[in-house]
């Protein structure tokens, strides 16, 4: 009996746990086919990996959540990053109003995406692809910002980075309004 119950519980777990990486695994894939310019599949699921939260989602509703809040941190540390480049003495006059535009979007894109997530919440699915959407101008207007001073953008790996994971909530939404 005590077997039985073991084995019960284990198979339960290795299903549980199975479910859960499904639900990461086909919404990405899914993303990701359908909308492939956008969305790659690797660094969709990559953007979940070692997240506790990730782990124990079990609807796409929960990845959209999990997603801005991964979008969050991530306009928060690029901000860091910004005024860690901004310290140092070396960077020229139009890099550094570069910088200090940048880090003034990343700070917005953080609000919206703050905005963004309360509206999910709330299923304002409007309100929330808007505010989702204004946030992930900011990487783009970043490195526009260097390409009209003729200057290469130190930040162009991250501002990829960053426009990728404020795609997955939005492509994710509108799975969750079908």
């Amino acid at each position: 009996m005590t077997n039985f119950l073991i084995a019960s519980l284990v198979f339960f777990h290795l299903t549980l746990v199975s479910v859960r990486s499904d639900v990461i695994q086909e919404t990405c894939d899914k993303a990701a086919r359908g909308d492939p310019a956008t969305i790659r599949l690797d660094f969709c699921l990559s953007a979940f990996e070692g997240n506790p939260k990730a782990k124990s989602a079990t609807s796409v509703a929960d990845l959209v959540e999990i997603s801005i809040e991964t979008s969050i941190a991530n306009a928060t540390s690029m901000g860091s990053s910004i005024t860690s480049l901004l310290d140092k003495k070396s960077i020229g006059i139009f890099a550094r109003n570069c910088l200090e535009d940048c880090s003034e979007l990343y700070s917005l894109a953080g609000s919206n995406l703050r905005r963004g997530g309360k509206a999910f919440e709330g299923k304002d699915f409007g309100t929330a692809n808007i505010e989702i959407t204004a946030a992930m101008d900011a990487p783009v207007t970043c490195e526009d910002g260097f390409k009209e001073k003729g200057l290469v953008s130190p930040l162009t790996k991250e501002n990829k980075n960053f426009f990728q994971l404020t795609a997955i909530p939005l492509v994710f939404m509108k799975m969750v309004q079908k």
